[in-house]
């Protein structure tokens, strides 16, 4: 299967013995930018037979090898010999035992590029011979314990969501891992033996869920936090009603009812201009102001010194305004269709969504047209509406619309495909005895960023890139424009690494400044949307002339590789949540729920943005064109819904475990009490006479409601007894953990490493954190290359901290830099503390 070579990986050949989700995901990732891909199954075919795979596998030549007979292995060792990159999602030590061991590969060939997935770390002592589906990831992971404030005032743990977030989180980690191997490559001559963890990878997808901010300002509680507190003080049960718990929301950043009885999402904190919007667009905002609703002049000073008791851009609202504000909110919503508002608001610059099913979402005029949902003529389904592309580059995502059917081939078809591109290629690195020696250094050591981006996805995507080696810089406005929740809170894990700098760029003498940082640095990050890029003089064309060969990354909400009818609206992940059907699915289609990881769809963007600027440099290397490279949180939520998002002829219904009371996927695969606490168990149908081999549970097989006899049987013995049972008979089993016990057990004082020996969890404590409070934060740990160096990022300064050396640097002198701090063209801080109390 030949490529289109104007795609940027056009010319690597990838080995993938990947299953499940994660490995093929990878592969596929690879394959959509232009890569030559062969996947192999095992001789009965894929482990996990599901429609999905007909996405995993497009783009892809499949054959099946049994590497247990001597044929077999001798035919995957020949394919190998002509890949790029090899790659794997099996427990730790199982290719290896079958005869196909990545470190001696590596030796043999050190330019190959080897990707191993496992589920839980190969130096977990405890975990790593655990049959690690995605579900016991997610469990053991606290996943299914630490769902957020709603499920904790329901009084609902465990919770369960059938959401792949662990495979969703290592996809974009390992294929950018991969990509920025290969960059290195380029220049070095060698691959690497890389490691990425499913469990490390959810742990730094849920990064947001893990953080610890020891004395936090009361400030920065919302009204669920002061309830949990409340009802913890006085005995009160957890037992709050969908509909009682929607008076406990922000009434910016919550659901509401419309007049066609569907509901619309909004998501307007933390942003006064977002909010004074949505209240005109609502018709209200002159009434509120006739009530008395105050205004602050400057939410970064601490609350004693405000000018008001509130202001609309703090979140929380104080509860007094909260209810104001949200009675007028719910009578308005009533008067318009949630479809009439989802344009209103859209056209209005003003963050919120319709709430849809996954089902409207894949069959959406918007994501249809704007290439977020292609069509492939599958060899088994027919047409099939599938997620388009992750990541892509503007101007060369053309032929990633028009992906080809995976197709089943003879194993001398395959090898023919991948010889027929080692024949093309021009090889243009270091080669034989030419190639260098590791140096440990980092993929990226001597990259320079500049960083434009706010909030969550779009500041990660360049800490991410600063692991390994790269240098960034913050450029943000002298005055912010989010409230210190979301504009100060979240830096503690986005800004990690970075010189802060503030510059008014509105200004002449400003934009100068930015122009001379444009031409300091390699690549410029930002996210918005398309329509802001030439009044910001961010197109192609403008940062070309400023910076002949800059590269260049946008993230943003609703883009796509073309323009839809929803292109230029703004908004966050949760409104992505919304639209995308996860919320319907999550809470049930007439009681939605935002999905309670917070930034679950925020931090994946963030990770594929990283990988679309791995693709930039790769391609840059390879022809010395400076690209854009693209991607979106509407992109995003395909990868997260990949087992859900697709649609054709004939499809089964869209009734995939849903709602909050549901606890697994079927009645093989889902929590039960022991006698001493919860136990997820994940079996299959085909597993039933393990189960049954088991003492206790002999009779699942006649059992004519599993469900029923399991309940029973489990609640006779302990988690323990039942877990090392089942895991003899090589069945998953895993006890529900906490995040929080989790972090007690895996942390330790910042040390300066990044936790990759330590096993599948890591947290680092922070001490003399920047902002005075002692901070618990995850490592950087999930990507682990034998060779290259993982840099552990120092904590977030302050905003300005760097604005005299970044300004310095680019030419200006002491002089010039006091003269633009004392007319507000620069600035050195957003208020006297970094966290304002």
């Amino acid at each position: 299967m030949t490529h289109n070579t104007a795609l940027p990986l056009a010319g690597v050949r990838v080995v993938d013995f990947g299953q499940q989700i994660a490995g093929p995901a990878v592969a596929m990732v690879l394959a959509d930018l232009g890569a030559t891909v062969i996947h192999i199954d095992p001789p009965r075919g894929p482990q996990w037979d599901h429609p999905a795979n007909a996405v995993l596998n497009r783009n892809k030549l499949c054959l099946r090898l049994d590497l247990k007979s001597d044929a077999g292995l001798a035919q995957a060792r020949q394919l190998i010999d002509q890949a790029d990159v090899v790659l794997e999602s099996f427990r730790p030590g199982k290719m290896a035992a079958l005869g196909i061991d990545f470190s001696q590969l590596r030796a043999e060939r050190p330019e190959l590029v080897a990707l191993s997935m496992p589920g839980f770390a190969s130096n977990d002592a405890l975990r790593r011979e655990w049959k690690a589906t995605e579900a016991i990831v997610a469990a053991t992971s606290g996943a299914f314990t630490d769902m957020g404030f709603n499920r904790v005032l329901m009084g609902l743990n465990p919770s369960f969501s059938p959401l792949p977030l662990g495979s969703a989180y290592a996809t974009t980690l390992a294929a950018s891992s991969v990509v920025m191997a290969l960059t290195s490559r380029e220049k070095t001559g060698r691959g690497d033996l890389i490691e990425v963890p499913i469990a490390a990878a959810l742990m730094e997808g849920l990064s947001y869920n893990s953080v610890v901010i020891e004395d936090m300002p009361e400030r920065y509680l919302t009204m669920r936090e002061h309830e949990i507190a409340h009802r913890k003080d006085n005995d009160i049960p957890f037992d709050l009603s969908y509909t009682d718990l929607q008076e406990y929301l922000d009434p910016f950043y919550r659901t509401y009812e419309c007049k066609d009885g569907r509901f619309f999402y909004v998501v307007c904190p933390s942003h006064r201009n977002h909010a004074r919007r949505a209240l005109q667009a609502l018709g209200i905002y002159d009434e509120l102001l006739a009530d008395g609703l105050p205004e602050v002049t400057d939410l970064h000073q601490p609350i004693a010194e405000w000018d008001g008791e509130t202001s609309i851009g703090v979140y929380p609202l104080p509860k007094k305004w909260a209810d104001i504000v949200s009675i007028k909110m719910k009578r308005e919503f009533l008067k318009k269709t949630s479809t009439e508002w989802g344009v209103i608001f859209g056209e209005g610059q003003i963050p919120g969504a319709p709430h849809r099913t996954t089902q409207e979402w894949v069959n959406d005029e918007h994501t249809n047209a704007a290439g977020l949902i292609v069509e492939v003529d599958d060899p088994q389904y027919g047409l099939m509406k599938q997620p388009g592309p992750i990541v892509w580059l503007e101007g060369k995502a053309e032929a990633m619309l028009s992906p080809r059917p995976r197709r089943n081939v003879e194993f001398a078809d395959a090898l023919t495909a991948l010889q027929v591109v080692t024949d093309q290629q021009v090889v243009s690195r270091p080669a034989g005895a030419d190639i260098k020696p590791a140096d440990g250094a980092g993929w990226l050591a001597g990259l320079k960023v500049l960083d434009l981006t706010n909030v969550i996805a779009g500041p990660h995507s360049a800490a991410f890139m600063g692991r390994f080696g790269a240098e960034v810089t913050k450029l943000d406005p002298v005055t912010p424009l989010y409230d210190p929740l979301i504009g100060t809170l979240f830096t503690f894990q986005t800004n990690m690494g970075k010189q802060s700098a503030l510059v008014d760029i509105t200004t002449d003498e400003g934009r100068e400044a930015f122009n001379r940082l444009v031409r300091s640095v390699d690549l410029v990050v930002i996210n918005a949307p398309e329509r802001q890029m030439k009044p910001l003089g961010l197109d192609h064309d403008s940062l070309q002339a400023i910076n002949p060969g800059v590269l260049f990354c946008r993230l943003d909400c609703l883009g796509g590789p073309k323009v839809g009818p929803k292109t230029n609206y703004i908004g966050y992940d949760d409104i992505i949540q919304a639209n995308s059907g996860i919320m319907s699915r999550f809470g049930g289609k007439q009681t939605p729920e935002e999905h309670a990881h917070l930034g679950t769809l925020d931090v994946n963007c963030g990770f594929a943005g990283g990988l679309g600027m791995a693709v930039s440099l790769y391609h840059k290397l390879k022809t010395g064109e400076a690209t854009r490279s693209r991607t979106s949180l509407s992109a995003i939520t395909n990868l997260a819904q990949i087992k859900f998002a697709f649609d054709y002829e004939g499809r089964a219904p869209f009734d995939e475990a849903s709602g909050r009371e549901v606890l697994g996927n079927h009645a093989l695969a889902h929590f039960y009490q022991a006698s001493d606490g919860w136990l997820f168990v994940d079996a299959e149908p085909c597993e039933l006479d393990k189960l049954a081999s088991i003492e206790g549970l002999a009779g699942i097989v006649e059992a004519t409601d599993q469900a029923a006899y399991l309940r029973q049987a489990f609640a006779a013995a302990p988690v323990a007894y039942w877990i090392e049972i089942l895991h003899g008979a090589d069945i998953a089993a895993a006890q529900p953990l906490a995040i929080e016990q989790l972090r007690d057990d895996y942390s330790r004082e910042a040390d300066g490493t990044v936790g990759t020996e330590r096993g599948s969890y890591a947290f680092s404590v922070y001490n003399d954190h920047p902002s005075g409070h002692r901070v618990t934060l995850i490592d950087h740990y999930s990507i682990r290359p034998a060779e290259a160096s993982i840099r552990a990022l120092r904590s977030t300064e302050a905003f300005g901290t760097s604005t005299r050396p970044v300004l310095q640097a680019v030419g200006y002198s002491e002089a010039d830099i006091d003269s633009m701090i004392e007319r507000g063209i620069a600035g050195t801080g957003w208020g006297r503390e970094f966290l304002p109390s």
